[in-house]
């Protein structure tokens, strides 16, 4: 741990009266931490901590958001200034090496992901495999834990270029996976990526472009696409970074820790979040429209309706969500873009965001909007369809993930993770079998 210890803190134990101390360790900014690794070598006890609501599991310097104040800092940057002057390839450089790059670093990093984003002739092999119904996370958690079949040469995980060739490849190579199990899922051929493309332009073109005819992108999608890959590009230690981190402890390969990770944000109550967003929308349009939201919100207040508000309240956030402000802005530019500015699915969410605001119910709960609130309307109007929400999301946080594996690699006192237990089962026992009865003849 590169901190200090500003203080102590006690430990007393009221059965015997007796105490521990723990030293305690200040971040550049956020909750001091107490360091309680000792803990179990000195009294024989774990802390018990169910979903990590109170565990700091690692020491980082990546990301940092502070749930009160709703705001969200890629290496001290605020996402709002990211989101207005970087493309995703620039956040992605921040991320990984900590500073802005420079106008010759750009231009090299730029080069060198536009240049590997072909991926090995033999995985086009791995689709044929998938019944065309497959869902197309199925289809990317199996081909990127694959690539390491095929990248012998940088799988050394204790060399730092080996751990930065392997960032390229999976950065560069991940748009042409998703693209091509978008393809394969709808029976079209997959489209080689094109290096004159920049990185959103390119996954469009691989996406939506067929042999037939050129696909030319649009700016203002391919700005909003750039801008959905930036707001999802890392968010701390959740659930998906946390088994990325726990899959590399074990010092396995970077494309199995992000086919971990992947595989992890595949579960509903992760990345399917922006889909559950929009499959609510639909549902209220089908049963109405704007004017059965007072329903809806009813529902919503009955506990014993099992009707949820989705895309509404986070597990962090206790405030606004910051990256939702920026979504809402990105949304109102593509549906104004596509002529789709009488939408009736986001005036719907507009309208029921409003009330929602207005709600006490809501606001006395802290139950903002939060990203998927609008990524799913967004993604929905570029013709992204809602299978694909979660490999795009997929897509985005790679770069987040790899250096979140990157940094825990490179630390003196990393361990391979191990978390305790509660153990309430059964205590020691013996077998015991009673002899067989005699056959009587």
């Amino acid at each position: 741990m590169t901190s200090t210890s500003a203080y102590k803190a006690t430990l007393s134990f009221s059965n015997d009266g007796s105490s521990i101390e723990f030293p305690v360790y200040e971040g550049t900014t956020g909750p001091d931490v107490i360091d309680i690794r000792t803990l179990y070598g000195s009294t024989g006890k774990f802390t018990f901590d169910p979903g990590f609501m109170s565990t700091a599991a690692c020491e980082s310097e990546i990301t940092y958001i502070d749930g009160d104040k709703g705001e969200l800092l890629y290496r001290g940057y605020p996402i709002e200034q990211i989101a207005v002057h970087c493309d995703y390839l620039d956040t992605c450089y921040l991320l990984l090496h900590g500073e802005l790059p420079t106008s010759e670093e750009k231009a090299d990093f730029d080069y060198r992901v536009t240049h590997h984003t072909m991926i090995h002739e033999q995985m086009n092999r791995f689709f044929a495999g998938f019944r065309r119904d497959a869902h197309p996370m199925a289809i990317l958690v199996a081909c990127v834990g694959a690539m390491s079949a095929f990248y012998h040469d940088s799988l050394d995980i204790t060399n730092p270029e080996h751990r930065h060739i392997s960032a390229i490849r999976l950065i560069a190579k991940m748009p042409t996976m998703v693209a091509m199990a978008y393809k394969y899922s709808v029976g079209q051929p997959s489209m080689y990526p094109k290096n004159s493309l920049s990185y959103s332009a390119n996954l469009m073109h691989m996406m939506f472009g067929t042999p037939c005819e050129a696909y030319e992108p649009n700016d203002v999608l391919v700005r909003a696409l750039d801008r959905i890959l930036i707001l999802h590009a890392d968010h701390e230690q959740n659930a998906s970074t946390s088994t990325v981190r726990l899959a590399g402890s074990s010092g396995a390969n970077p494309f199995a820790c992000i086919a971990a990770g992947i595989a992890t944000l595949w579960g509903p109550a992760h990345g399917g979040a922006n889909e559950a967003c929009l499959l609510m929308l639909d549902q209220i349009q089908r049963e109405g429209g704007i004017e059965k939201i007072g329903e809806f919100i009813a529902k919503v207040k009955d506990k014993n309706s099992g009707v949820k508000l989705m895309g509404f309240g986070h597990r962090v956030y206790k405030n606004y969500d910051p990256r939702a402000k920026l979504m809402q802005e990105t949304c109102k530019e593509v549906l104004g873009e596509l002529g789709l500015g009488d939408d009736p699915i986001f005036k719907l969410a507009m309208e029921l965001e409003r009330i929602a605001l207005e709600d006490n119910y809501f606001v006395s709960r802290k139950l903002y909007p939060n990203v998927d609130f609008y990524s799913g309307v967004v993604q929905k109007a570029m013709g992204i369809p809602t299978s694909m929400f979660t490999c795009i999301f997929a897509l985005a946080r790679t770069v987040g993930w790899i250096a979140q594996w990157n940094e825990m690699i490179g630390e003196t006192d990393q361990k391979i993770g191990r978390p305790r237990q509660l153990y309430t089962g059964a205590t020691r026992r013996d077998i015991v079998r009673q002899p067989a009865a005699e056959t009587k003849r």
